[in-house]
């Protein structure tokens, strides 16, 4: 069975993102090792990317216009299925490539579905409220964090409103020279 993977950037105090949608404070310490291993890594294993729709609309005007030989991670993001998770869009665009749609309701059994076909396992991309989302439904997998060493003090949390209790394992860690450490974790009872 395909497992659903919640993969994200995070501060130390538990932010995705900074004040004013900033994320500087990633793009100022991704390096290339990280992006090798941990970014690249996961995109051998996924393919098809489940995106909320403020993440979806922010990397739509972005990923489609980039080149494979300018970034190893354009061919992954712009060829992979994508379902996008909104109640308010009616379509999802994504450039030239026609793999992108609109999931608008029965999320739960979207995903169970997705889960139960043939194929790889699936990447949550950023999307904070999806993440929040598919936690209280009990369909993330996993989660592997990328904490980067700095406290942003405000911004979008990764995890707000979950409801009840979600105990999880440790399976993976990483520690990167630059302070960047990957963490790992499973459900507790996969």
């Amino acid at each position: 069975m395909r497992k659903v993977i919640a993969a994200t950037f995070v501060s130390l105090d538990g932010f995705m993102v900074g004040p004013n949608e900033d994320i500087s404070w990633v793009t100022e310490t991704m390096n290339e090792e990280i992006r090798q291993e941990e970014i690249v890594g996961q995109q051998r294993t996924t393919d098809t990317i489940l995106l909320g729709r403020v993440t979806y609309q922010l990397l739509a005007q972005y990923w489609p216009n980039v080149a494979t030989d300018e970034n190893l991670s354009a061919d992954h993001m712009n060829t992979k299925t994508k379902l996008v998770f909104s109640t308010t869009l009616s379509n999802a665009p994504w450039g030239k490539y026609k793999n992108a749609r609109v999931v608008k309701d029965n999320i739960a059994e979207a995903i169970h579905q997705l889960k139960h076909e043939s194929g790889l396992d699936l990447l949550i991309v950023g999307s904070a409220t999806l993440v929040q989302r598919l936690t209280n439904l009990g369909l993330v997998d996993e989660y592997r964090l990328l904490v980067f060493p700095v406290l942003l003090g405000s911004g979008k949390p990764l995890f707000q409103n979950i409801t009840g209790r979600h105990p999880l394992k440790l399976v993976k860690t990483k520690a990167y020279q630059n302070g960047v450490v990957v963490l790992h974790y499973q459900l507790a009872d996969l």
